[in-house]
């Protein structure tokens, strides 16, 4: 039995059509979230108290890690038209958006921050069930019926009241497809070309090669969208949250106003009908719009070139995924700098915004072509941004607005530069050339260790010892004892309890108690490193692991071996580190996770049990602040019972304990607020 759907989806084609919508809907949610973001004051000086600043300061990050979302879900239908042999659809309209390409009811336009666009968040976010008014500045003006008929061999959108409605009708489309196809047979598409969770720190994201990984990325988009009235961390509900306290200012002050007076729909040509847009002339703002526009089209192609082109290795992938980063954070860097600029000398009480205005084509690059032409344009924008950092030191602007623009150019100027050296390393062989070598490039040369005078050395012994460090030793063995690390797991006192005296006022340790080399045993199975021992009769020290291992613990730490180096700084072979957010004593767990009740699973599903070429060597895991774990060198990633969850040799783990792909890092740190201290 066929469905009654808004879209008629009987064939590949119709559903890539439905697909193709789909992205432009993402696509645009974003673009709209980011410029209502940029109009966001940033100082006491603009009018605001104390208070209503970090109210605003907290709706950006709110706003930011929506926008986040909205790119995962963007790359997340992106993977769903590839599983089908499909290209991914980086193409939108220009904003505001004519009648037809979307539902009547979607009014698709750029506007600062305020209550009635906050309220329009609201409406394109709401839940299917739930009657809602959209905001008073955004009007329907025309009423239309889009028709997808069955029956049809041409692919037409038909209309849907919610995105989440959309989606359903693509659900249903992969369900049938998979039926009356065969699932092998819709799901032909190369996974490799997709973009997935160790590519980047994107929430609930994951590749698709079967019905029920498709079924999975389109309920992660629903519910992270529109969720329902009860799902806390849904859009609808985000967005609802920041309008309440927004509420709440406006009753102390009604005159507040989080945003600068941002231009509604800008445009950088003279548009025909200027009714619903405004012409930036400006000259100076007109150039920081062409050059946010210039790196926002950049970062599409970027990303169309990392769908588009087989057989790339991960050292290429990779390099192109950060180009896309370091692009994306230029633009948004330019983009609000773009917001202190007025519009014209004739409109000097609106200022300026990104306009995210599209080129005619997106079509991908040639492999034989793709470094040389990328290279080339990325010299060109560098040349813009020089040429732009002279004409400014001859503009005669207010202090600020000079030190804001320069500023801007001048972090934009470092990581262009930046990506084009980045870009030279762009490999042009994509055969996977790379794999054999690839363990050579992460593990660190095996070195003499010995010092001279023959003693064998023990790395997981520090460089040097910290006040905090209890020892105990005899004539065989010195113990040592770093409280701080310790996360109380109990190996020490229930296996030689004549040795460690749990709860015993002053000195608790006792080495002499027990034979040297059941010390050694027993203190090795200590996961934090809090226990260390050297021998001292030349028994045998501490092997370095063959194995680098990172266990998940259910509902607690991470507890790594191998020979580790955290944060720079040699830190033997054990180390527990926090996953919770919470601990006192980051990055080691001191045990908060018990306290808080933290809960997340010890055993997630397989992602990814390829065996490395190289299983050892220097594992380095640095602190990203605010942010993840950032871990690299040769690992395996085991749940609490031992299965493989990922081999790699590089991955962002999430440590402030809210990412939804856990232990991968989503992203979820930035909206959340996660910080070190």
């Amino acid at each position: 039995m066929k469905h009654q759907t808004s879209f008629s989806i009987e064939s590949r084609i119709q559903l890539a059509s439905a697909l193709a919508e789909a992205s432009e809907i993402e696509h645009n949610l974003m673009c709209l979230y980011l410029y209502a973001m940029f109009s966001l004051k940033r100082s006491l000086d603009e009018g605001v108290s104390e208070k209503e600043l970090m109210a605003i300061n907290r709706w950006r990050k709110v706003i930011l890690g929506i926008a986040l979302e909205e790119m995962n879900h963007l790359t997340l239908v992106s993977n769903l038209m590839s599983s089908i042999g499909g290209s991914p659809n980086f193409m939108r309209p220009n904003f505001p958006t004519s009648p037809g390409p979307y539902p009547a009811g979607i009014v698709i336009e750029l506007a600062p921050f305020n209550m009635s666009t906050i309220e329009h968040f609201i409406y394109l976010e709401r839940p299917k069930d739930l009657n809602l008014a959209d905001g008073s500045e955004f009007l329907q003006k025309y009423n239309y019926t889009r028709v997808s008929e069955r029956g049809r061999l041409m692919p037409t959108s038909g209309d849907y009241d919610t995105v989440g409605a959309l989606y359903e009708s693509i659900r249903l489309g992969f369900e049938d497809l998979s039926n009356s196809l065969g699932e092998k047979n819709l799901f032909c598409g190369s996974k490799d070309l997709q973009i997935g969770p160790l590519d980047t720190s994107l929430p609930g994201l994951t590749l698709v090669t079967s019905k029920e990984e498709a079924l999975k990325a389109i309920d992660t988009i629903i519910t992270q969208g529109e969720g329902a009235t009860d799902v806390e961390d849904s859009h609808f509900q985000k967005f609802m949250g920041i309008k309440t306290e927004y509420l709440e200012l406006l009753k102390e002050n009604p005159k507040f106003e989080p945003s600068r007076s941002v231009a509604r729909n800008p445009v950088m040509r003279k548009p025909m009908d200027l009714e619903p847009r405004v012409w930036i002339t400006d000259p100076l703002a007109a150039k920081f719009l062409d050059l946010a526009n210039t790196l926002y089209v950049l970062m599409l192609r970027v990303l169309v070139q990392v769908y588009s082109i087989p057989d790339r290795n991960k050292k290429a992938k990779k390099i192109l995924l950060q180009a896309s980063y370091t692009l994306m954070k230029g633009m948004t860097n330019t983009a609000e700098a773009l917001t202190y600029l007025k519009v014209s000398e004739e409109r000097k009480e609106l200022l300026a915004g990104m306009s995210f205005a599209m080129v005619r084509s997106l079509a991908p690059l040639e492999r034989d072509t793709e470094k040389i032409l990328l290279l080339e344009r990325v010299q060109e924008i560098l040349s813009g941004v020089e040429k732009m950092q002279i004409d400014l030191s001859q503009e005669t602007l207010p202090s600020h607005l000079l030190e804001i623009c320069s500023k801007s150019l001048q972090i934009t100027q470092r990581d262009l530069a930046n990506l084009r050296n980045s870009l030279e390393e762009l490999p042009t062989d994509f055969v996977n050339i790379a794999e054999k070598d690839r363990s050579s490039a992460i593990s660190t040369p095996k070195i003499d260790l010995l010092p001279s005078n023959g003693a064998q050395p023990s790395l997981s012994t520090p460089v040097s010892e910290s006040s905090g460090i209890e020892i105990s030793e005899t004539e065989s063995i010195r113990l040592e004892f770093e409280g701080k690390k310790c996360i109380h797991s109990r190996h020490c006192v229930t296996e030689l309890p004549l040795v460690f005296k749990a709860n015993t006022p002053g000195k608790w340790i006792f080495a002499e108690n027990a034979d040297p080399n059941v010390l050694a045993m027993v203190a090795r199975e200590c996961p934090s490193g809090a226990i260390r021992f050297t021998r001292k009769d030349g028994g045998t020290e501490e092997p370095l692991p063959d194995v680098n291992v990172m266990r998940i613990r259910e509902n607690g730490p991470y507890a790594f071996l191998g020979e580790l180096q955290i944060d720079g700084k040699p830190m033997g072979y054990r180390a527990t580190l926090c996953r919770c957010g919470l601990s006192k004593n980051k990055p080691f767990c001191d045990g908060t996770h018990a306290e808080e009740k933290f809960a997340a699973t010890g055993e997630p599903n397989t992602v990814d049990n390829t065996a490395l070429e190289s299983r050892a060597g220097v594992l380095k895991i640095d602190r990203i602040p605010d942010g993840p774990l950032s871990i690299k060198g040769n690992v395996e990633i085991c749940s609490g019972t031992g299965r493989i969850v990922l081999r790699t040799e590089e991955v962002k783990l999430c440590r402030c304990g809210q990412s939804k792909s856990k232990p991968i890092c989503d992203g979820s740190h930035i909206s959340y607020g996660f910080q070190d201290h």
